[in-house]
């Protein structure tokens, strides 16, 4: 089950490894302000839209059922929740300012100044929540997929 999971999301996967990247670079190399620039590559918008849209396609295609498809969503939204913690505890152990460790990301005042055990505890509640949000979107979706017309197989000729 996990591997047929992680095949159907290696799409997913490019996308999350490109907008974790352009968040990076955002964030530290281009030094583009966080306000500014947060919304341009931001992981947990992908992962929501990424979560919808594969259950949709999922119960239409495969004829996946209800927990299938909310599982897959999960899948979704841990791992991309892990590259948030990881990314976090690399920006606080590097001592780089970044997207990742920014006040207002770790949903503080921008000029409160949060420590590496206060935004890890913030970072497993973050895992936790949103990877359980993901799932409820993924059943959002696979609902959303019965709304498709039904696909017409050509016989070739």
């Amino acid at each position: 089950m996990i591997r047929e999971y992680a095949r159907l999301a290696r799409p997913f996967f490019v996308m999350l490894a490109i907008v974790t990247v352009g968040r990076w670079l955002q964030g530290t190399f281009f030094g583009v302000e966080y306000h500014r620039g947060t919304g341009v590559f931001s992981i947990v918008t992908l992962t929501m839209y990424a979560s919808l849209f594969s259950a949709l396609y999922l119960r239409h295609w495969l004829g996946w059922p209800l927990h299938k498809a909310a599982v897959f969503g999960m899948l979704l939204g841990l791992v991309a929740q892990v590259v948030i913690l990881l990314s976090t505890a690399a920006s606080y152990l590097l001592g780089v300012s970044s997207y990742f460790n920014h006040p207002v990301a770790l949903n503080r005042p921008e000029s409160e100044t949060v420590g590496l055990g206060a935004a890890m505890a913030i970072r497993l509640g973050g895992l936790v929540g949103n990877t359980l949000g993901n799932g409820m979107v993924g059943a959002l979706g696979w609902a959303l997929g019965a709304l498709l017309p039904r696909l017409e197989r050509s016989t070739g000729r």
